[in-house]
């Protein structure tokens, strides 16, 4: 599994660690509206999951403002943001924000996307910071488990997997 702290403190990690390779796992969490979305309901189109671990703090919310504002320039990508926020609240905060171009989904129900792709924090039930890229065929194609959970994950590098894939 990777090795990450989050505030310097080492974390353990549930699930399985996905690879670069690795036929991506499904998942079903929860849209704003309560409906239960899978990575099959994106099936043939490049996928970039930007995972935070609460929108309502610094890093997470700049991560998804820059997720948001580089969807437009990405043609055929669909980000979706995920964390375990209630959908609620996910709400809340992109109306505040002004968030229209990511879909944030809520993990908070049972961790099925935290187990899947081994970002669920045993200690916190938060999702640690990563960025996937799963392309059309559902392979994925880039992979960063960000190593302190409190830091930004590397954009440029996601953007470029993500407008690589196919």
């Amino acid at each position: 599994m990777a090795n990450i702290t989050f505030k310097g403190n080492q974390i353990t990690l549930l699930g399985t660690e996905v690879k670069v390779g690795d036929k991506a796992p499904n998942f079903t969490v929860l849209a704003n509206n309560l409906t239960e979305v899978t990575l099959d309901d994106s099936k043939g189109q490049v996928r970039l999951i930007s995972v935070v671990p609460s929108l309502d703090t610094g890093v997470c919310d700049a991560q998804t403002r820059r997720f948001n504002e580089e969807a437009s320039k990405l043609g055929n990508v669909k980000i979706l943001t995920i964390s375990v926020d209630l959908p609620f609240a996910q709400t809340r905060w992109c109306g505040a924000n002004g968030i229209e171009n990511v879909q944030t989904l809520s993990d908070h129900r049972d961790l099925s996307f935290g187990e899947a792709y081994g970002v669920a924090i045993k200690e916190l039930r938060l999702l640690a910071r990563a960025i996937f890229v799963v392309d059309s065929n559902d392979l994925v194609t880039y992979v960063e488990y960000v190593s302190e959970a409190t830091n930004h994950p590397n954009y440029e590098a996601a953007i470029e997997a993500a407008k690589s894939a196919k």
